[in-house]
């Protein structure tokens, strides 16, 4: 099983925490966002491996888009 992590708000990608084939614990942090002068991270909200991260450091996301998707 699949899990997708989207972003919530539109943002600017700051940092890319994870890469696939990493090992991730709820709660870690798999990117940081940047939005009206605020970091935001984006957490694992369920433990597992990261199979894809779809985001790139600079890019502007909108709320919706896929950051990442992790397998269980």
């Amino acid at each position: 099983m699949s899990e997708e992590v989207v972003a919530e708000i539109v943002a600017s990608v700051l940092e890319v925490v994870v890469t696939p084939g990493q090992k991730v614990d709820a709660g870690d942090t798999l990117v940081l966002l940047e939005s009206m002068k605020m970091e935001i991270p984006v957490l694992a909200e369920e433990a597992g491996t990261i199979s894809e991260v779809k985001v790139k450091v600079g890019e502007v996301i909108q709320a919706g888009d896929l950051i990442a998707v992790i397998d269980n």
